[in-house]
């Protein structure tokens, strides 16, 4: 309706929302702000009580919750404990991780929390492509953390949480797509995805940009440089959907908004649903829907 009418036009609650953890990272990936420690707002710790006051007020119309923007959500000491809170009010949960917490303690606190979906990211088969882009991370305790994780849940009789594994294909690992899809099978994993990479700066290439373009999000164009290879759209189906909050309360309207530079509204001050409907987040949707390629996150998105 709001692509025909060409404004925006909002009868629904949002269904699906992000919250951030922390901002915190232990790696030192080269296209995350997390890992160049780059930011350009406040970091920090998403606290408990903010957490549980937003998602009660959510309930009824929240579905799927992804816990996850930035950092690493394990590094947030009460992150399964908001797992299980909102697990208990039949919300459908999400996360993503390095996988280099998965302890023991924590293998186990991660299945009785109710956790449902579980990204690891796995960029690499081997120590020395591995740490090409997880930067200061150890594939051998990658491997026996996720080995473990899945010897567990199945001997607990477990379904979830259900564990996939993210490969995001680069330059620099290519080479090993056969040897990750092996992997995958061999650690008896639910799914595999190749995810093609962010690449900042990308217009003036990168080495992390793949030789086989099946797998990127660029093209070459003239004079060497580099663009997206799919068009802009005038639409955006999660701006009806869901949003993204920062451990702050920060509300933005999508997780390319790593700087939260389009602040919506802020959830320690304001309804979810107040935010919703605002006019700041009209207006956003109105500039969307009539020349999107004017919003600069949205210049590197794949949707």
């Amino acid at each position: 309706m709001s692509r025909l009418m060409g404004r925006p036009m909002m009868l629904g609650n949002p269904a699906v929302l992000s919250f951030e953890p922390t901002t915190s990272c232990n790696l030192r990936c080269p296209e995350c702000p997390s890992g160049l420690r780059s930011f350009s707002r406040p970091t920090g710790m998403l606290q408990m009580s903010h957490y549980q006051q937003v998602i009660r007020e959510s309930a009824k119309h929240l579905t799927f919750l992804h816990l996850y923007f930035q950092g690493e959500p394990y590094l947030n000491p009460y992150f399964l404990d908001m797992v299980a809170y909102a697990n208990k009010l039949k919300i459908y949960t999400s996360s993503s991780t390095n996988a280099h917490y998965l302890t023991q303690e924590n293998i186990q606190k991660t299945i009785d929390s109710g956790l449902r979906h579980l990204i690891v990211s796995v960029d690499g088969t081997t120590q020395d492509t591995y740490e090409t882009y997880r930067i200061g991370g150890n594939f051998e305790k990658v491997k026996n953390g996720v080995s473990e994780l899945i010897r567990i849940r199945d001997q607990h009789g477990a379904v979830f949480p259900q564990v996939i594994l993210q490969f995001l294909v680069t330059g620099k690992n290519e080479h090993q797509i056969p040897a990750i899809k092996n992997l995958a099978k061999a650690w008896k994993v639910d799914g595999l995805e190749l995810k093609t990479a962010q690449i900042y700066g990308y217009e003036n290439g990168s080495d992390l940009i793949p030789e086989n373009l099946r797998y990127s999000r660029y093209k070459h164009v003239e004079n060497g440089k580099w663009a997206l290879k799919r068009k802009i759209s005038n639409r955006c189906w999660r701006m009806w959907k869901g949003a993204v909050v920062t451990w702050d309360g920060k509300m933005v309207p999508c997780c390319f908004d790593k700087d939260a530079s389009h602040e919506m509204g802020n959830l320690r001050h304001s309804r979810l649903m107040d935010i919703w409907r605002n006019e700041t987040y009209q207006q956003f949707r109105t500039q969307l829907l009539k020349d999107r390629s004017q919003i600069e996150i949205c210049k590197n998105c794949t949707e």
